[in-house]
């Protein structure tokens, strides 16, 4: 779907959109073909684009705009109701956009676990500017358009901020398929599912335990929920008094005696973060304790790693390098 746009200079602006819908809203008893439409666009500027290409393709690609078997363009009736405000149509249309190219491979890549980071300084979800590359430029232009992205505010970080505003439209749409993704398709398979779900309740466990913790006083991020790359699953704090995040919590789940794999970037972060960095032990079989309490470990690097006297460590697998 985003592949046959790619061809496309613009993709359309909130405003350009605003008065194409309202034109069409306004005039439901007059014929409009996609010629008459491009005719009422035909040197304009509009956010400072004069050339529209690729507009009305986008909006009949994703359902907004129909088109009969005899080439009349009509207004879907369900986005009618959406058009009192700029602003409203806004967020209509990329809840509909999103909805729309969800199931689209070319969006789940750029929309990807490898793409996504989550910022614990702006509480904000990140995606890297190499997602969209040349090739979907115009649509990353689309998105900065209606403000669904915007550039890092610390500018040296080549990375785009989803916009706030749409985070719930993100976890609702677009999550849920990264997290599906995130196993990997050839090792989709029963038993790495099961150990997804057992992490993601073991994290959930935790999340819940620190907002106990700190009396519901801090905003505690999810971190793994958007990435897998940043070597420890929730960023809290060691106290109600903290004012930046300064515990970074791994959190392991198991069942019967305590026992975690612990991956080279998680322990090169520990190394880094010291004693800033724990480890939560979750027991499944005790979960839904309401008195239970994780095994809470700070600076494992230390009390874990280097004290083979209470944790032994057994390799279970070598990765070999062919030498040059």
């Amino acid at each position: 779907m985003l592949k046959d746009l790619r061809i496309f200079d613009n993709l359309g602006t909130p405003q350009y959109f605003f008065e194409l819908f309202n034109s069409l809203k306004s005039n439901e008893e007059t014929i409009c073909t996609k010629r008459d439409l491009e005719q009422l666009f035909y040197n304009r500027n509009i956010n400072g684009r004069s050339v529209f290409d690729g507009c009305l393709d986008l909006a009949l690609t994703i359902g907004l705009l129909t088109i009969n078997e005899i080439g009349i363009v009509s207004l879907n009736r369900v986005f009618a109701d959406f058009l009192f405000s700029e602003k409203q149509m806004c967020d209509r249309f990329v809840e509909h956009l999103f909805l729309i190219l969800r199931d689209d491979d070319d969006f789940q890549n750029i929309f990807s676990s490898k793409n996504i980071s989550y910022d614990i300084i702006y509480h904000s979800i990140q995606i890297t500017y190499s997602a969209f590359g040349l090739k979907y430029a115009n649509f990353k232009q689309l998105l900065i358009d209606f403000d669904v992205i915007k550039i890092h505010p610390t500018v040296e970080i080549k990375k785009f901020i989803i916009n706030s505003r749409y985070k719930k439209l993100f976890d609702k749409t677009i999550l849920p398929e990264i997290k599906k993704r995130k196993v990997g398709i050839e090792e989709f398979q029963i038993t790495l599912e099961q150990k997804q779900i057992y992490g993601e309740e073991a994290e959930k466990f935790v999340l819940r335990f620190e907002f106990n913790r700190l009396n519901g006083n801090k905003q505690i991020d999810w971190v793994a929920e958007y990435s897998v790359n940043d070597g420890y699953d929730i960023a809290s704090f060691n106290a109600e008094e903290s004012i930046t995040n300064d515990r970074f919590i791994e959190v392991k789940s198991f069942s019967g005696q305590p026992y975690f794999f612990w991956s080279r970037n998680e322990i090169d972060i520990a190394r880094i973060k010291k004693k800033e960095y724990y480890l939560y032990l979750v027991d499944r079989d005790k979960i839904n304790d309401i008195e239970y309490i994780p095994t809470i470990i700070q600076n494992p690097y230390t009390e874990v790693l280097m004290n083979e006297t209470l944790w032994e460590q057994r390799i279970e697998k070598i990765r070999f390098s062919l030498k040059m």
